[in-house]
């Protein structure tokens, strides 16, 4: 009997965690990574932030060096697109011509940024190269523009800031981080931008971009700018998914064991949506824990074993002298509970569902996120004063 052979379409961080994991696994069958980028697969989070602060080296982005892949007999085929599925014959047609066949296939396609209709010479961060553009810009430029206020654009424009150039950032919302955070910590976010001088733009939307350069805003303001990148969001690359007949709603559908709809294909990191246990619900979170984390159950599951995929959300920013990490989900809360100092930007924020914690978010203090989370598992009512005191251990937080 031959071997049975796997086949990742995707060489991010999901990808390359997924090859880890299979061997770490005890698989010994064939693994081939396909991408569509001419480099080993890397770690996307420092592009927008020690990369492209200059405080990390190229080298240091790569999940795995050129010798381990080599070592792990793990087959890698870069700046190859993968151009169809063919389910029956188990088999993938790539962009230069040639197919693969695959037991079992992993979709680790990732995301792309949104585009701005209309907007020639926009530029968006997504690649490497897109860094490197970027950190080139901040040696020469004197100013650039930032259309949209979610984590990619409030990091680039501090970094900008940082570097020394004028900074306008435009949001259609009413306020950065909405849909992430709520009203209570996007204005948190507002004003420190804010106190860095960044020229904030709350509630706009933006009506016409010229030569790349130059923009027009809905309420009427005009500003120019050396450069304009728009961080507007990003979509699922389902393409190939659905193209083979996947079930797919924002994001490749996939259950708890990241499984699609074809018991031979999963997915996992931005492109899947799956379905939480805890929360009950899908959920697609374009967060680096997830392209990390969830390679290791969806490699499981290719070898036939039951494991389910039930870490919290969680993600992360560096922004100025804001360091802050969340974890859990803000949908449906009710109010904000703050324990520490929040105008010195040294608390942990609680989101509370009928006085039961559903997220958690602690800026600039560490070592906390594991009994947020657990205070998130436990679904037990908590005493909203109790919560607030510093005093009290959260481990110590007992029931209403």
């Amino acid at each position: 009997m031959t071997s049975p052979t796997f086949l990742i379409i995707g060489a991010g961080l999901a990808g390359a965690k997924a090859a880890e994991a299979l061997r770490d696994k005890g698989f010994d069958g064939g693994i081939t990574i396909v991408g569509d980028e001419d480099h080993l697969p890397y770690d996307r989070p420092p592009l927008s932030k020690d990369y492209l602060a200059g405080n990390a080296a190229r080298d240091s982005l790569y999940v795995h060096d050129a010798t381990w892949y080599a070592e792990q007999g793990v087959s890698l085929r870069p700046g190859v697109r993968a151009t169809a599925i063919d389910r029956a014959s188990h088999r993938v047609r790539l962009s230069d011509g040639t197919s693969l066949g695959y037991d079992k296939l992993l979709l680790a396609t990732g995301a792309r940024p949104r585009t701005l209709p209309g907007a020639a010479g926009v530029h968006y961060l997504r690649r490497v190269e897109d860094s490197d553009w970027l950190k080139g810009l901040f040696t020469t430029a004197a100013s650039l523009a930032v259309i949209g206020a979610g984590w990619i654009g409030l990091e680039v424009a501090a970094a900008a800031r940082q570097a020394g150039l004028d900074v306008t950032v435009a949001e259609a919302l009413p306020l950065p981080l909405l849909p992430a955070l709520g009203r209570e910590l996007g204005a948190v976010f507002a004003d420190l931008h804010l106190q860095h001088g960044v020229d904030l733009h709350l509630g706009v939307r933006v009506e016409h971009i010229e030569r790349g350069k130059r923009a027009k805003l809905s309420n009427g303001w005009e500003f120019e700018a050396d450069a304009i990148l728009a961080g507007i969001g990003a979509q699922p690359n389902t393409g190939l998914a659905r193209a083979c007949g996947l079930r797919v709603d924002n994001g490749v559908l996939v259950d708890a064991s990241l499984r699609t709809s074809d018991p031979d294909i999963f997915a996992a990191g931005d492109v899947a949506n799956a379905y939480h246990p805890l929360l009950g619900r899908h959920l697609r979170v374009e967060h680096w824990a997830n392209a990390l984390n969830q390679p290791v159950v969806a490699a499981a599951g290719m070898l036939g074993k039951d494991e389910v995929y039930e870490k919290l959300p969680y993600f992360y920013t560096d922004q100025y002298d804001l360091g802050m990490e969340f974890v859990g989900s803000i949908d449906g809360y009710h109010r904000v509970v703050y324990r520490g100092d929040v105008p010195g930007r040294e608390f942990i924020a609680f989101w509370l569902k009928d006085n039961r914690v559903v997220a958690g978010m602690n800026v600039n203090v560490w070592d906390v996120i594991e009994p947020i989370g657990a205070l998130i598992r436990s679904g037990r009512p908590v005493d909203p004063d109790r919560l607030a005191d510093t005093g009290r251990p959260l481990d110590e937080i007992g029931a209403a």
